[in-house]
């Protein structure tokens, strides 16, 4: 009797609810384990230096350069709630990218995801190497990530149950949105067209109230932006021309092309962090198309109901057709959708940057589970192995690793040269490259560094009685009297040039070459011991 009992009571203990919470404390454990194992990035350090600034000096001005004033001004809560570190200054990000892999339940709720699709995307979403390296990651993708699915969460909960807080939540979600990141215009556009495309062909009826529900949602997206962009009032001049600033700055960045790639650049990082996913993604949109070969179950559904004598059943039919459709294969057309352009727009534009990854893998994610066959269940078994194994590789392999994903990032070798300064007196820069020192150094702290940001000559160095000099490898000296040298690494990146002939070997072996910028260390020789 027990063995016969033992399926239903694995059943039991394998709730959905169960896998789910399992799948979403996964996502938990990957992005808050370690979370400053590695020294911040340029981008986070100047991130970080900005929120401090807004924090202890209450400055802050938008500039496109640097994004949206969210990040700012979410960090600088977080650094006075819990004091400036870079555990603190990744743990929103992180928080955020927990929040989206819970963002999926609502889906299932609703009747988008079956269980199996739900699962899987959770999963795929928790074990992403790119979610949970940029969740890792104090920049403001991750946040524009959880946005993009909340507004898409809150429009299905608004066409489902009619209720003005959905629309005012959709608005909340596109207003933060559109002020942490420029590159939220985007998702917006995919949206509001999917949308007009639902109601034009009567897919879905709205809200008898929409036209107020839009008024109310416009001036709250508007409020909320006016609020971020002005810096809470201080600079109100912004919201006159900021917005030109911003379109002004980032035509300018496609056209130069400063960080460029080809077209397929995205489509290489999918093949060396995500591939899996982009396998089922393809798997995916070859069954959906194959899928309109055969009647959907609502189909089938209103084909009884036009069938059934007159009466009842044609008074069924008025009161449900206006929202007859299949809610899954809706869902997954607008992922396709979502997907497709979303890879188009990041294939046109100049600027290529691994981070933006994410809002493809997104909505690719969604597509890859689309109809979860048994074949295709474990083919996503198999695929989780793939994704924790690059998981561990780019986010909690203490050292410098040599991959795509890390753009520039800073030496783990910096932490030699910030153990030197602190046991120096008299520390110099020679560096127009200095990022993420003044993070470092920040506050107190920044006294104890001068930094020179253009060459010096010799005599200058050796008159000050500096007792390190860091240099820049292409301002330093050939050497010092009196001093020891000592060559390391500032940043790298990978070198796709290097590594051209031997792609294959490197996808597997993850040995490539890398570039690197490079600083000269001058200790003085009778502090040479004692700083070492």
């Amino acid at each position: 009797m027990a063995a016969a009992d033992a399926p239903g009571w694995i059943r039991d203990q394998l709730s959905f609810e169960r896998l789910f919470f399992a799948v979403f404390f996964i996502a938990i454990i990957l992005r808050l384990y370690h979370l400053d194992l590695k020294l911040f990035h340029h981008d986070e350090a100047i991130h970080a230096w900005f929120s401090f600034r807004l924090l202890t000096e209450g400055i802050y001005q938008y500039d496109p350069v640097y994004h949206g004033p969210f990040l700012y001004y979410a960090t600088a809560a977080m650094f006075w709630l819990f004091g400036d570190s870079d555990i603190v200054g990744r743990l929103l990000p992180a928080l955020f990218g927990v929040l989206l892999v819970l963002l999926v339940y609502p889906l299932y709720r609703l009747g988008y995801l079956d269980r199996r699709q739900a699962l899987v995307a959770a999963l795929f979403l928790a074990a992403s190497p790119s979610m949970v390296y940029f969740s890792r990651f104090l920049r403001n993708d991750i946040y524009i990530a959880f946005f993009s699915l909340l507004l898409v969460v809150a429009v299905l909960y608004y066409l489902e149950r009619s209720e003005t807080r959905y629309a005012l939540l959709a608005a909340a979600a596109a207003g933060f949105g559109m002020s942490a990141k420029e590159n939220m215009p985007i998702v917006l556009l995919i949206v509001g067209s999917y949308l007009i495309f639902l109601v034009w062909t009567g897919r879905v009826e709205l809200p008898k109230q929409w036209k107020t529900d839009l008024l109310y949602a416009a001036l709250v997206v508007i409020g909320i932006m006016g609020v971020f962009y002005s810096s809470f009032g201080m600079h109100p001049e912004v919201l006159q021309d900021g917005w030109l600033r911003a379109i002004e700055h980032w035509t300018s960045m496609h056209g130069q092309q400063r960080l460029g790639g080809p077209p397929y650049f995205y489509i290489t990082l999918l093949i060396l962090y995500e591939l899996p996913i982009l396998i089922l993604a393809v798997i995916g949109v070859g069954q959906f198309l194959k899928s309109g070969d055969r009647p959907s179950s609502v189909r089938q559904s209103l084909e009884r109901l036009r069938q059934r004598p007159s009466g009842a059943g044609k008074a069924e039919e008025r009161e449900v057709s206006p929202r007859i459709f299949d809610k899954r294969e809706e869902f997954f057309r607008f992922s396709v959708y979502w997907m497709i352009l979303s890879l188009a727009a990041y294939a046109y534009l100049g600027e290529k940057v691994p981070w933006l990854l994410l809002h493809q893998l997104l909505p690719m994610i969604f597509v890859a589970v689309y109809l979860m066959t048994p074949k295709k269940m474990a083919f996503a078994a198999l695929a989780t192995v793939f994704l924790v194994a690059m998981t561990w590789h780019v986010a909690f392999v203490p050292a410098d690793i040599n991959e795509p994903i890390v753009q520039v990032q800073n030496s783990e070798e910096l932490r030699d040269v910030m153990a030197l300064i602190d046991a120096s007196d008299n520390p110099v820069i020679v560096s127009g490259t200095y990022w993420p020192l003044p993070w470092y150094y920040r506050g107190d702290r920044a006294e104890h560094l001068t930094y020179f940001f253009q060459p010096v000559d010799e005599e200058t160095i050796l008159a000050r009685d500096f007792d390190l000099v860091i240099a820049h490898d292409a301002m330093s000296y050939p050497a010092l009297p009196g001093y020891e040298k000592k060559t390391v690494r500032h940043s790298y990146w990978f070198s796709p040039h290097e590594n051209r002939d031997r792609l294959l070997e490197y996808y597997f072996r993850r040995d490539g070459t890398s570039g690197s910028i490079n600083f000269d260390l001058f200790t003085r020789i009778e502090n040479g011991p004692a700083a070492a």
